[in-house]
């Protein structure tokens, strides 16, 4: 445990302000979010419009860039993109070591300000096949979704979403899937894994995963994906789950630790 607490109290010391202070200069001179891309026409791909006040209830702020907390997730993107870029890593997990940390709100703003201010383009997928929530959170309920593609009934291609905004593409499921630990760690899920790693090379994907604590599900796909990042909800884990947690994660790349639900000291502050 004294490498987590080290570690927290690193996080607390950085210096917030010239985070800030980076982002609002940076803001000083705003400019289109297009501007210096080309701009995607979706053809194939489902677009679908997203209702602003049903994501300010699910916390989902990145989709707005006016909102006064979506600067955190951008902070965050810096810094993972950052990382995954120095070891050409494109697959990113995202999970907790226990349930209501709040991974799921983590993993959809942190991959809208991917698609936001980057250019890479970013897909977001519901691997939480325990309990996907990500349509929920977002509003959305496509009629083909992650579960048909398991089912063979579907390519992905007829699955995925484009939340109206550019650069970003969602892989949704609809409903809980049986032996879900088993689908994950199968062969099927080995090439879709590689299909959505491979067909796009400036592409981030990012997987939300079951908590480590829940179930095997994320212990048995995390080889196949390039590195996690681990959200502990402030107060929702016991030392011992996130002990547990870490040994789990001992054979992975291991990216960081996002602190959620913290009470920040900043006007800004959200989580």
């Amino acid at each position: 445990m004294e490498r987590i607490r080290i570690a927290v109290e690193k996080a607390r010391q950085q210096s917030a302000e010239q985070e800030l202070q980076s982002v609002n200069e940076a803001l000083k001179s705003p400019r289109p979010v297009e501007e210096g891309f080309a701009k995607i026409h979706y053809s194939q791909t489902k677009v679908v419009e997203l209702d602003l006040d049903h994501l300010e209830r699910h916390r989902i702020v990145a989709y707005n860039k006016n909102h006064p907390s979506s600067w955190m997730f951008d902070i965050l993107r810096t810094r993972v993109l950052h990382l995954m870029e120095e070891s050409g890593w494109r697959t990113l997990a995202i999970t907790s070591p226990s349930p209501e940390a709040g991974k799921t709100v983590v993993a959809i703003n942190l991959a809208m300000s991917v698609a936001h201010q980057t250019q890479r383009t970013a897909m977001l997928v519901d691997f939480d096949l325990r309990r996907p929530k990500i349509g929920t959170y977002l509003g959305i309920k496509r009629e083909k979704s992650l579960n048909d593609v398991l089912a063979g009934t579907a390519e992905i291609s007829d699955a995925v979403i484009n939340p109206n905004l550019p650069r970003l593409v969602v892989l949704p499921t609809n409903e809980p899937v049986q032996k879900s630990a088993e689908v994950l760690s199968s062969k099927l899920g080995d090439r879709i894994i590689s299909e959505l790693r491979d067909r796009y090379q400036e592409r981030i994907v990012i997987f939300d995963l079951p908590p480590l604590m829940a179930a095997d599900d994320a212990i048995s796909v995390l080889p196949k994906i390039d590195c996690v990042l681990v959200v502990i909800g402030n107060g929702m884990s016991t030392q011992r789950e996130i002990k547990e947690s870490l040994r789990h994660l001992s054979g992975a790349n291991l990216l960081g630790i996002v602190m959620n639900k913290a009470e920040l000291r900043t006007k800004n502050s959200y989580y």
